[in-house]
């Protein structure tokens, strides 16, 4: 198969342990791009997060497409224009934080510039604040404090905790938004339909390109989708169990080159 659009989620995939691409997987990426390929960066992160891999792998000059907020908004590098975008539906935030008022949860979301968070910040709060590297403004009123559209709510604290909250979300939401783990400190509240899967084919319409010449990499639960959705889904070796149990293959780790040993198999000329 002549794969012509490369899926990446960034952490725990496309970087290593350290937040990093490294030289060989930046090679890789570059050589296909050098082909005729496209990539997308598909991340929950927010765009600003995203931007400085996208720059780093010139995708601004190879047509190159940012999928933030795990599909939420959808970014043409060439332009930097936004062709997507979902918001949160507002209305459900009043209950989601009583909801958690008992927890230890951290609830956050993003303006253009700064990270919000309501005032029961913990030690996987700053996780975000270190990969965003944004200010970040903790209220004790986050409802008050949240005048601007939102395109996710993501939630932060102890992995026994959240999961115990998302049964309780997932139940009193369901078919109302999408609830998934990015991480076991990490739980993604979404926009109902909005995935990485799900927002794909948009963008596979507008560049007139076949699933099965889609070829894309994941690690974690917000990436079932998409690596389902793939012609090709690759898990890395370093991904959940249940990533692997429906991926197409399973390369080595984040921290092995993973996806350049992959792409040199399959996809590079």
């Amino acid at each position: 198969m002549d794969y012509k659009l490369i899926a990446l989620d960034l952490d725990g995939t496309l970087t290593n342990s350290r937040k990093e691409v490294t030289p060989r997987t930046r090679y890789a990426l570059l050589e296909a791009q050098a082909q005729g390929k496209k990539v997308i960066l598909a991340s929950g992160r927010h765009p600003l997060g995203v931007y400085p891999i996208a720059h780093d792998l010139m995708m601004e000059q190879h047509g190159g497409y940012i999928m933030s907020f795990n599909g939420g908004k959808i970014i043409e590098c060439a332009t930097n224009r936004t062709i997507v975008t979902k918001l949160f539906p507002r209305e459900y935030l009043p209950d989601i934080i009583n909801v958690l008022q008992d927890s230890n949860i951290t609830v956050i979301t993003w303006d253009d510039k700064r990270i919000f968070a309501n005032n029961k910040v913990n030690d996987y709060t700053y996780i975000e604040k270190d990969v965003l590297k944004l200010e970040m403004v903790t209220v004790d009123d986050f409802l008050g404090a949240i005048k601007f559209d939102v395109n996710k709510i993501l939630l932060a604290g102890e992995p026994d905790e959240l999961d115990e909250y998302q049964k309780i979300l997932m139940k009193r939401y369901d078919g109302l938004l999408e609830i998934y783990k990015s991480a076991p400190y990490f739980l993604e509240l979404m926009p109902f339909g909005v995935s990485k899967g799900s927002m794909l084919p948009l963008l596979l319409d507008k560049l007139g390109v076949n699933r099965d010449e889609l070829i894309a990499f994941g690690d974690n639960y917000n990436d079932m989708t998409m690596i389902g959705y793939a012609g090709m889904g690759v898990a890395m070796g370093n991904g959940e169990p249940e990533i692997k149990k429906i991926a197409n293959y399973v390369c080595k780790s984040n921290d092995e080159d993973g996806i350049a040993e992959t792409l040199q198999k399959f996809v590079l000329k």
